[in-house]
């Protein structure tokens, strides 16, 4: 049986990591499947791997996503960069990698090389999740030369997991390389979401867990607590809505332990039981044990600057949890104004307490949000369909029906 490896080479987990576990759970039926990661990697992802059924394999050598300041730590960084990339690549090379497919989480901005010298080899596949950062011409234009570079490959493919990406990214490739980007949408999983919505849960009790108090408005938000997700945005909102009304709660959940100064930073907004942030190491191994967390909520937001098509902000929504978010990247495609959810720009923190407060007041509002947002990505945004779409291209890779 033909072999799929899914590689990547940093410590963090997130969207990109279930955006590839659903498809994984789809090709193992078919393929095998081997996913290679960095030593130390988070528990709680190798859980879901072992839940899965999923063979996986570590080497030495991960690469620090977290930006750093100074010109000797962005040169120490870099260097750390191309080390991690050469340690995973030699690593890759000792699988059979002739009749073969690796699905590995790099670019060509940064990672040209190491891509070409896979290509070289085996059937490469990428996947791309949201436009890049704005930088100076010249780098943009050398962007596009690496872009154009690995469009020349015949063993190199490209997803990306929404519209937005799509269409941001053919104008870095060739025309016609462009035009064979599959999307393979970031998605949800319905079955495993109606088993939790059909779960009859203690609400007393899981507060009680999280040593968080009952009777409050419950605003919920699921991701890393960085900047990118607008942690400091949700933050000011929060102040500004326990300005005018004492009875809520505002939760984040985070996958990662913050640093001892952004802790101090969270709590220098003084919002004392109205702010509780939770990490993921808390809540539990199991998908199911998130699920009730987000059950408490009586609103969802997660007001991002950059963001792809963000799968917590899915799943909120499919839990039928009306849900706020911001107007970047893809998640239009999810979020409809006032009819799927609620649109602000990013940053705006007056906007975000505004919203939340109109739904705490509009019971009706709610109910719209929640039953048209729930719709919308049951229909649109189902992990199946994607995985479908990536095993037909992997399987026209490989010339094989």
């Amino acid at each position: 049986m033909r072999r799929i490896i899914y590689a990547w080479n940093y410590l963090e987990w997130g969207g990109a990591q279930i955006h590839l576990l659903a498809i994984i759970k789809e090709a193992k039926k078919e393929f095998d499947v081997v996913v290679v990661l960095p030593e130390g990697s988070n528990k709680q992802f190798i859980k879901f791997l072992d839940e899965e059924i999923v063979e996986y394999e570590f080497f030495k050598g991960h690469v620090t996503v977290e930006p750093v300041r100074g010109l000797m730590k962005k040169i120490n960084k870099h260097r750390k960069k191309i080390k991690s990339e050469r340690a995973l690549v030699r690593y890759l090379e000792k699988f059979d990698l002739a009749d073969n497919i690796v699905h590995i989480d790099l670019s060509p901005q940064q990672s040209i090389a190491a891509l070409m010298r896979l290509s070289w080899r085996t059937r490469v596949f990428i996947t791309l999740h949201n436009a890049l950062p704005a930088v100076p011409k010249w780098r943009d234009r050398l962007w596009k030369m690496k872009f154009g570079a690995i469009s020349h490959f015949k063993n190199f493919r490209v997803f990306c997991s929404n519209q937005n990406a799509k269409n941001y990214f053919k104008r870095y490739f060739t025309e016609e390389f462009g035009n064979t980007i599959e999307v393979t949408y970031t998605s949800i999983n319905p079955p495993e979401i109606d088993a939790a919505i059909s779960e009859n849960i203690n609400r007393q009790e899981i507060l009680e867990k999280y040593n968080l108090p009952s009777n409050k408005f419950l605003i919920l938000c699921v991701g890393q607590f960085i900047d990118r997700k607008g942690r400091w945005t949700f933050l000011d909102a929060a102040k500004k809505v326990c300005e005018k009304t004492d009875d809520v709660l505002f939760v984040w959940v985070s996958n990662s332990k913050p640093n001892a100064e952004d802790l101090k930073k969270a709590d220098d907004y003084n919002l004392g039981e109205n702010f509780r942030l939770i990490t993921s190491d808390e809540i539990g191994s199991e998908r199911m044990d998130l699920f009730r967390v987000f059950r408490l909520a009586d609103v969802f937001t997660l007001p991002s600057f950059v963001e792809g098509l963000p799968i917590s902000l899915l799943e909120a929504m499919a839990l039928g949890i009306p849900s706020i978010s911001t107007n970047v990247y893809a998640i239009p495609e999810a979020v409809k104004n006032l009819e799927t959810g609620i649109l602000i720009e990013a940053g705006d923190d007056e906007a975000l307490a505004n919203a939340i407060i109109t739904l705490k007041n509009d019971d009706r509002l709610r109910k719209k949000l929640s039953k048209n947002g729930r719709e919308w990505v049951l229909k649109n945004f189902d992990e199946r369909e994607a995985a479908r779409t990536a095993i037909v291209a992997y399987k026209e890779s490989l010339g094989v029906k």
